[in-house]
């Protein structure tokens, strides 16, 4: 038990020093953060939307290309924004890990 606890001062230590020595993100970069994901969802679903009406006007269908793409957009969108952010935070796990330093 004391084992553990020492384990944990330890870890919040090196992490209180390096968040010291890291630089402090402004609110402008946090912002980017937010718009890259947000853009990431975004622009799928908008080129899948765009060409779902290009084929329902060149090649109809009983279906709706536009929601058929526009929902694999928006789904491919969402995949790449989750793989992005789960690499972020593997990133900042791997930092806190005792062998990170």
């Amino acid at each position: 038990m004391k084992d553990d606890s020492q384990d944990f001062q330890r870890r919040v230590e090196r992490r209180a020093k390096r968040l010291q020595k890291k630089p402090k993100l402004s609110m402008w970069q946090g912002l980017g953060v937010i718009g890259m994901v947000g853009w990431s969802v975004v622009l799928p679903t908008l080129l899948g939307l765009a060409v779902g009406h290009w084929l329902d006007r060149v090649a109809p269908a009983r279906f709706s290309w536009s929601l058929s793409l526009m929902m694999g957009g928006l789904i491919f969108g969402c995949a790449a924004a989750w793989r992005w952010v789960d690499q972020e935070w593997s990133q900042l796990e791997s930092e806190d890990s005792p062998h990170g330093d």
